[in-house]
């Protein structure tokens, strides 16, 4: 047994003990035969860096995979990064824009192998920051979705729903990015609110009989406007609809249809109708009988204004950028007599997320995937349970999208990325195939083809992540070794339709099975008042900045200990310092039971144990295991962390190491060492670093706590009766010490105790235990029958027997009475003037809410202060 030292330094711990699980290949070791137990990561991406959402994610993951792993299953812990096509590209163009060079003049492999290059120097920031979270992942056979295998494996599932009709082209609104200069995913877009405006633009009917007004946040688009949308069932447009009106500035007739879309009740009731560059009125073109190639087209790749199929845009618009153009055709409309009104008004407007420009709805030749037949299996897989989804409250939301599915677009117009594997003839009829040699065969000898030069969207690729990680298509077992489908999969319910729901598609699809048995989806990570982290508003929080002050364990501990189903996670840094202050309880309970000539258990199994105290800490054990395995089962991370946090705390290093202290027998040697192995043990998923090195500190073994065993609860060694003594010892000391205190009584001064109305099995205890009462309460047990002193006295009541502690000469009695009375009086006035502002409505209404948050936690601590106050005055009688 080395001795520990009084402190301990968790960077030193962390950096050795991480450092020796990973070359000694203990994240996944050798258990030829053992049940498979698998997990995938969400691939982060290879530009990232480790966020606070990473360390939530990712401690989860990594308490599921240590416990599997302790419970002598071959877990593993699949783990790689994603290519991340757009954040990628910009990265390395930033890059070499230091350089003086442009990707444009490289050309495309160059540009290429330039992104391989800084990927091999700089791509494994985070993967080395998830090392110091203490993830113990399967790093020997780590992924990445751009290396071979699992390019292969996206080659064959494009051209494999290509075959089946499943994959296929077609021109169709995207969010374009004009930054970019690409599509991208609804994730990749956020909403701001953005001061703008609202104009009120006037039509006139081509017949000259008239005018329809409309209005729009983007008056630009109407240079594309094909119709002019009415409700059906609104009186005043009944006669005008089927007739044309006659657009400023282009000249062009356009209809006036009626469509469920417009609104009677918003503004003028009719709706102007951009079906190239809005999507509502993509859906309204259709409706109207206008063929998406029809549509017309106002705007370049960069968010230029070019020039319409017709024709009708005057000359001095073309070339223009959006907000110029803008600003002139408002110009040119009022000079028209075209601009009614202008009013101001909050718009939400889509940016993209990356590159910050605003993005256009745009109509382009894009690869899609048929996601609603798709979808089909996914949906039926939920309603079955086949796939659990926890919290099961997420079934309604994933539903309801799953339902109304969109054709997914799948393609990207960048350079890096798996290049779609379809190569076009001078006509423009694209032949999909896995190679440039089997398109050829395709198209026949002689036939010019050229490569797409687009690639596929990140999310298609890591969509495969539960099977392409794992041998597919290679390996010809359906179920990869017993690996699929995966155990479980964590993640947060922002990616629930863009990664999860695609991983169901495409696993239920290709492998005839779904890609996990459970989906546990988690919340945010928010700022301390509640608010959504972002760099913008400077409330992010640096998760390796927390390892740095309070070390790893205190994180991972919080993280789990916060992690309620359902609910987001507020950061409170001054929980993690607890946390750490957790850890250093343990550390110095180890310490004393070092001193004390108690070190690791010899045995899985508890000890014989013939002293109540002893046969309790076994019992408190066997309930805390229990208590976290159903936890885990169910998983409810909070539930198992604090029921371990608990155990720990209260019941192991407050209650019985005192209990225990001055008899410390052979006995409760080996109980004591025993318990603190089930400790080790079951905090080892939440706190590796500190439960493997006070493990080994306490004891030689012959194998690490990483691949230990998970304890065993054992009801057959609990004794009820030794356990009810000791918990009714505890409420006894406590009410005592409680009394003490409320009733400022010395700390060092020693009472008598006298006993009423005791029953016989309470006498028996207060034999057994006077010792420990006398020594954890300051009292000194008055025989039976002995005459009560005259004078105030606090009592306290446990069970049927009632405790007179006589305080005459202890504390000045009438002094102590008005101290109490005056602090009634005080915290009720404080109580009552608190539920007369939450009783108010205006307030409750009108104040920030978590201004209303904490006058609701005042008044709970006043009305319980109130009362503990009220009881100390009812005990001196």
């Amino acid at each position: 047994m080395t001795e520990l030292p009084k402190t301990f330094d968790p960077a030193d711990m962390e950096s050795r003990w991480y450092r020796h699980w990973e070359e000694n290949g203990l994240f996944r070791p050798d258990r030829s035969g053992a049940e498979p137990w698998t997990i995938v990561n969400p691939p982060p991406n290879v530009t990232g860096s480790l966020h606070i959402g990473h360390a939530l994610d990712n401690t989860l993951q990594d308490i599921l995979t240590r416990h599997a792993r302790m419970k002598g299953k071959d877990a593993m812990w699949v783990v790689g990064t994603d290519h991340a096509g757009i954040a990628t590209q910009m990265v390395v163009e930033r890059n070499l824009a230091k350089e003086g060079q442009k990707r444009t003049a490289m050309g495309r492999q160059r540009f290429v192998e330039k992104v391989w290059e800084w990927k091999a120097e700089s791509g494994g920031a985070i993967t080395r920051q998830l090392r110091r979270l203490g993830c113990s992942m399967d790093w020997a056979n780590e992924r990445f979705t751009m290396d071979e295998g699992f390019s292969a494996a996206v080659l064959k599932v494009f051209v494999e729903l290509h075959r089946q009709g499943l994959l296929y082209r077609d021109k169709r609104l995207v969010n374009w990015d004009p930054g970019l200069g690409t599509a991208i995913s609804d994730l990749e877009v956020e909403t701001r609110e953005v001061q703008g405006k609202f104009w009120h633009l006037t039509y006139p009917l081509a017949d000259g009989s008239g005018t329809i007004s409309v209005a729009t946040t983007r008056p630009e688009t109407m240079l594309a406007d094909m119709a002019v949308a009415v409700n059906p069932a609104d009186e005043r447009y009944t006669a005008l609809v089927g007739r044309q009106v006659r657009l400023p500035i282009t000249g062009r007739l356009i209809p006036i249809v009626a469509d469920d879309h417009a609104d009677p009740a918003l503004g003028s009731g009719a709706v102007k109708i951009t079906p190239g560059h809005d999507f509502n009125d993509f859906e309204v073109g259709r409706r109207a009988g206008i063929e998406a190639r029809d549509m017309l087209n106002m705007l370049g790749a960069r968010g230029e204004i070019v020039q319409t199929a017709d024709g009708l845009i005057p000359d001095e618009l073309i070339g223009l950028d959006r907000a110029d153009a803008r600003k002139r055709i408002v110009a040119l409309l009022e000079e028209a007599g075209a601009l009614a009104r202008i009013e101001d008004r909050v718009i939400q407007t889509p940016y993209g997320d990356r590159s910050g420009v605003v993005i256009e709805p745009w109509l382009t030749d894009q690869w899609y995937v048929d996601a609603k037949t798709l979808a089909q299996p996914a949906i039926e897989a939920v309603r079955k349970g086949d796939i659990a989804l926890v919290p099961k409250s997420w079934e309604k939301t994933f539903f309801n999208w799953m339902e109304n599915i969109q054709p997914w677009c799948v393609s990207r117009q960048l350079w890096w990325g798996h290049q779609i594997p379809a190569w076009f003839d001078g006509e423009g009829k694209a032949y999909v195939a896995e190679t440039e040699e089997e398109a050829q065969a395709l198209a026949g000898a002689g036939v010019a083809l050229v490569r797409d030069p687009d690639v596929l969207d990140t999310w298609f690729s890591s969509a495969l992540w539960p099977f392409a990680t794992l041998g597919w298509p290679n390996d010809g077992d359906p179920t990869l070794g017993g690996r699929y489908p995966n155990d479980v999969l964590i993640s947060g319910f922002d990616i629930l339709f863009f990664w999860n729901a695609r991983m169901m598609m495409q696993g239920m699809h290709f492998l005839k099975d779904v890609p996990f048995r459970k989906l546990y989806l988690h919340g945010l990570v928010r700022a301390a008042d509640g608010a959504k982290m972002s760099k913008s508003k400077g409330n992010t929080v640096d998760p390796l900045g927390l390892i740095d002050t309070y070390g790893a364990d205190a994180l991972r501990f919080f993280m789990a200990a916060m992690e309620s189903q359902g609910r987001d996670i507020k950061m409170d840094e001054k929980r993690v310092e607890g946390y750490r202050n957790f850890a250093t309880k343990l550390w110095n309970a180890a310490r004393f039971a070092q001193g004390n000539g108690i070190g690791g258990s010899s045995t899985l199994e508890p000890p014989v144990a013939t002293h109540a105290v002893n046969q309790w800490i076994i019992a408190e054990c066997v309930a805390t295991v229990q208590a976290v395995d159903l936890a885990l089962a169910e998983l409810r991370f909070d539930a198992a962390a604090n029921a371990i946090y608990q155990f720990v705390w209260s019941r192991f290093c407050d209650w019985y190491l005192e209990l225990i202290k001055g008899q410390i027998d052979e006995e409760t040697r080996a109980v004591a060492g025993w318990t603190l192995d089930q400790i080790l043990a079951l905090l080892h998923p939440f706190m590796p670093f500190i439960t493997e090195e006070l493990w080994h500190g306490l004891a030689p073994r012959d194998h690490d706590l990483i691949v230990g065993h998970w304890p065993q609860p054992d009801a057959r060694s609990l004794n009820p009766e030794a356990s009810r003594e000791i918990d009714w010892l505890i409420r006894l000391v406590s009410e005592i010490r409680a009394a003490r205190t409320e009733l400022n009584v010395p700390p060092g001064a020693r009472l008598p105790l006298h006993v009423r109305d005791a029953g016989e099995g309470t006498n028996a205890r207060l034999v057994r235990q006077a010792a420990a009462l006398a020594r954890l309460a300051r009292v000194d047990l008055v025989a039976a029958g002995a005459e009560e002193p005259s004078g105030g006295a606090a009592q306290v009541v446990v069970d049927e027997a009632t405790f007179v502690l006589p305080l005459a000469g202890v504390i000045d009695l009438e002094a102590e009475r008005a101290r109490l009375t005056k602090a009634i009086a005080a915290a009720e006035k404080e109580r009552d003037a608190l539920a007369g502002r939450l009783g108010n409505a205006s307030f409750v209404e009108r104040a920030k809410p978590e201004a209303v948050e904490k006058a609701r936690a005042d008044h709970a601590d006043k009305t319980a202060e109130a009362s503990r106050l009220q009881a100390a005055l009812t005990r001196l009688g």
